[in-house]
């Protein structure tokens, strides 16, 4: 329910895990409090949960914007800072591209000045193309939207 602002989370550089089918949510609510991660859900029933104390955050109903609003406000995330250092599909930092990573490029992605990265664990490379484009002035829109202190980074699931 949450995936598209997992993939946010994941392109403004945070650690960011989407649950899978098959746990339960005291089984995911016991994994976040191992691994010190929150759990982002808009199922009220997880605050049912003993466990869920200090651990979910119950976001509201609503577009990606709204609940990257609520979720931006809560942790005071800065959505720029870390910006596209974890790939959007496994979670793995990003290391610069070697010249094997490079050769899986398409050409035109290969511009002088522009960073190319590659994913370690799955090979995706990612380059300022069109799609970097529209995310990023979709988290420029959340950051300028922001107001007050950044707090540290925050890890979610």
């Amino acid at each position: 329910m949450l995936g598209r602002l997992c993939r946010y989370l994941r392109a403004a550089g945070y650690d960011a895990l989407l649950a899978s089918g098959g746990h339960s949510d005291a089984e995911l609510l016991q994994q976040c409090r191992a691994e010190v991660r929150y759990f982002l859900t808009q199922d009220q029933l997880v605050q049912e949960h003993k466990a869920a104390r200090g651990v979910a955050l119950l976001l509201p109903q609503g577009d990606l914007d709204r609940l990257a609003a609520a979720l931006g406000a809560h942790f005071k995330l800065d959505w720029l800072n870390h910006a596209f250092t974890r790939c959007l599909e496994d979670n793995t930092p990003l290391v610069a591209a070697d010249s094997a990573a490079s050769a899986r490029a398409p050409t035109d992605a290969l511009k002088p000045g522009e960073p190319l990265r590659h994913c370690p664990a799955c090979g995706r490379v990612y380059w300022r193309g069109s799609h970097y484009k529209r995310m990023h002035a979709r988290l420029a829109a959340w950051q300028a939207a922001r107001t007050g202190p950044f707090a540290p980074p925050v890890t979610v699931v």
